[in-house]
């Protein structure tokens, strides 16, 4: 953070609070770190990256016309409620992570064994990018690693800089500054945009609790509901959404405040670096901002926009080595399949299963929920239409480019994990930030008293409860029920909106301003309660067997004994970080016919590379994947590999087990004896070298010691 807030203040100027200094230099020191832990890693001198700070501190104390910027410049003072305010956002984050996160992700066993199933995918990838350069999937010894990893880079430098245990910085530590951090730059993007600090707070409140409502009781829909831009469960994504939300914010410097310099557009393509390898899936979206501006000022000044051209140049740069080089035109199995995810939600919805197929008529129907749920959420900027030439704003039109990508992205495409919802999750803390900018400038101009603004929000958020409590349609629907259960709830909420509309509109003939800006008010705040539910109430949903409910996260958690990290932690203090382990466990414990190969414990726990391990995630894996077929349970496609690897467990002998160290370079055997036979003999061609209750670790002859 420190040297990152030094280079913030010599190449971005401008006049911000300290915490908001702060955060930019927080962000800013991220991508540094990551770019220079990269060519560190590669040299093979990992704590060669704590050169970069030591360097920046030595340049500004050295340099006279630098020292200034220890202190910095007059800041604005920042109202003491938005200070409390953020105060208290902070505190939610905490106690957010506490409940929803820490407590059902220990450290130690037996609820470490427990966790949703990407943590264990997330900790192999930190052990992969701690060790090596460039990285390789770590399950699959070989597999390229054509994945949004610079996060993992981040962890990575951390762990070799404070000695702190992977694991711990996963589940405990990295994300929370993160969360905070981003949280501060939609406020400074939202006062920024709309010019007060009241606005800025709306925004924060969006992008931390503002969802389309679900109107049904029992589990939640993730038609209806997205994923919070900051989670603990996609560390890409948070890091993604960080790094890019100083480029929205340089943009509107850039674009719509007219404020450029060559330090500006330095820090523009540095995050643009940096975004292109935390998380890809921003750049096209912002490039579809961009061509809208440069769209709009030919058409209305019949001129070039230059720097909208410029921004375009580098994001389309940093796109195409993205695409090309880093992830090798892999597609991971993102295709072109319009209402994929509609298709799957109906099956949630009706119970018929993701892989039915619903009639043209019923698909259109969920995508129009879908639409209607995001227009009640940021129908604020319908506020714009007020005054029209705000519409054209270079900072509006961009926000509105990157909301408008994103959601066409998320009805156009189709992943088998339905990562196409990232496209829209990617866009909606910017969709809301002009929800706010519309809210403010009806209400503004409507003059309308807080009191009724307050009062037609809670009666909004009333009438939804109370929607949800009174219909109480549950999902997914019994068998036989009729699917018009699925709509009426959202039927009824439109009417009672249309009807209140009406109202306001007769009773307000002559000050239509007004009307339209309670309305407005009334329809945004239905998306609170949604928020509420999926954000601070459990989400149960059925349990496999014995009834009761289990909490989300723990629904898809993989159970695994306590010996694994105990035989795991041995193996990698006691071996090199190039040696290559084989192991019998490919499948998730319970789950091996059909064989889930999301098995990804022993090369998260060794931090070592796996001739064979869990495939599903991998890019050849995602490969043979077609519709109508799952990922995780598709068979892994290097049948001889597969064979040999089996053959020196099921079969073992001084051939079988040196054939694997001759043919790959094996040198390490972990072995879960559970599914051993009884007498095994192992032991005969290899050496036991550590033993943990059902788990035991083989030396390889010929192996170093």
């Amino acid at each position: 953070m420190l040297p990152g807030l030094l280079l913030i203040r010599a190449l971005y100027g401008g006049r911000w609070t300290l915490t908001e200094e702060l955060a930019l230099g927080l962000v800013l020191g991220y991508a540094i770190e990551v770019l220079t832990y990269i060519a560190a890693r590669a040299a093979g001198m990992p704590l060669l990256v704590i050169a970069w700070p030591i360097v920046t501190y030595a340049v500004f104390a050295a340099v006279p016309r630098l020292r200034r910027h220890w202190k910095g410049g007059p800041r604005p003072t920042a109202p003491i409620w938005w200070s409390w305010s953020l105060a208290l956002v902070t505190a939610y984050l905490v106690v957010w992570s506490a409940a929803r996160f820490f407590k059902l992700h220990a450290l130690t066993w037996p609820a470490l064994g427990s966790v949703s199933l990407d943590m264990p995918f997330h900790l192999a990838l930190i052990g992969e990018l701690k060790h090596h350069m460039p990285p390789t999937v770590p399950m699959v010894a070989g597999e390229p690693l054509f994945y949004h990893w610079f996060v993992y880079a981040h962890f990575a430098s951390a762990s070799w800089i404070t000695g702190v245990e992977p694991l711990v910085l996963l589940f405990r530590l990295v994300m929370l500054p993160m969360m905070v951090a981003f949280t501060v730059l939609i406020g400074m993007i939202g006062r920024r945009v709309v010019g007060s600090w009241a606005a800025a707070l709306l925004a924060m409140a969006g992008a931390l609790f503002l969802e389309g409502p679900n109107l049904y009781s029992g589990m939640e829909v993730g038609v209806f509901t997205w994923r919070p831009t900051q989670t603990w469960q996609s560390p890409t994504q948070a890091f993604g959404a960080l790094l890019f939300a100083p480029v929205v914010l340089l943009l509107v410097d850039i674009l719509d405040r007219r404020r450029s310099t060559p330090g500006r557009w330095l820090l523009l393509g540095v995050f643009l670096v940096a975004v292109m390898g935390a998380k890809a899936t921003y750049l096209p979206l912002v490039a579809a901002g961009l061509v809208a501006i440069g769209v709009i000022e030919v058409v209305r000044r019949r001129r070039i926009p230059r720097h909208a051209l410029a921004s375009l140049a580098i994001t389309a740069a940093c796109f195409g080595y993205a695409q090309f080089v880093l992830f090798g035109q892999a597609r991971l199995g993102m295709s072109a399949d319009p209402l994929a995810m509609m298709r799957s939600v109906w099956g949630e919805l009706t119970g018929l299963g993701e892989e039915a197929e619903p009639p043209l008529a019923s698909a259109l129907a969920v995508t129009l929920l879908y639409l209607m749920s995001w227009v009640i959420g940021w129908c604020g900027i319908g506020g714009l239409l007020s005054r029209p030439r705000l519409l054209m704003r270079p900072a509006v039109v961009l926000m509105l480019g990157i909301g408008a990508a994103g959601i066409g992205a998320t009805l156009f495409f189709g992943h088998p994990q339905h990562a196409e919802r990232y496209f829209s999750v990617a866009s909606y803390p910017y969709l809301g930030i002009v929800a706010v900018y519309g809210l403010s400038v009806i209400l503004r101009r409507a003059r309308v008293p807080v009191r009724a603004t307050a009062c037609v929000a809670g009666a909004a958020i009333v009438v939804t409860c109370l929607t949800r409590t009174v219909f109480g349609v549950r999902v997914p629907l019994s068998p036989g029920q009729d699917e018009f259960l699925l709509y009426r709830p959202y039927i009824v909420l439109t009417v009672l909106a249309l009807l209140a509309t009406g109202v306001l509109f007769s009773v307000s003939r002559r000050r239509l301003v007004v009307a339209g800006a309670l309305t407005i008010s009334m329809i945004a705040a239905a998306g609170l309660p949604a928020a509420f539910a999926l954000r601070v109430l459990p989400a149960g949903i059925p349990a496999p067997a014995g009834g009761g409910t289990v909490t989300a996260p723990v629904a898809e958690a993989q159970m695994i004994p306590r010996n694994a990290l105990t035989a795991g932690r041995w193996l990698r203090a006691h071996s090199d970080p190039d040696d290559l382990v084989a192991t019998n466990t490919h499948c998730r414990w319970g789950f091996e016919n059909p064989c889930d190969s999301r098995e990804f414990w022993g090369a998260a726990l060794t931090e070592r590379r796996v001739l064979v391990e869990g495939w599903a995630f991998t890019p050849t894996n995602h490969q043979q994947w077609r519709r109508g077929l799952t990922t995780e349970y598709l068979p892994f496609w290097d049948h001889e590999r597969i064979q040999l690897n089996d053959a020196a467990f099921q079969s073992p002998s001084t051939a079988s087990i040196q054939r694997l160290r001759a043919r790959y370079g094996v040198r390490w055997l972990f072995v879960d004896e559970r599914r051993m036979s009884p007498h095994h003999g192992i032991g005969d061609a290899a050496t036991l070298r550590f033993r943990s209750g059902d788990y035991a670790v083989y030396q390889v002859p010929g192996g170093t010691t």
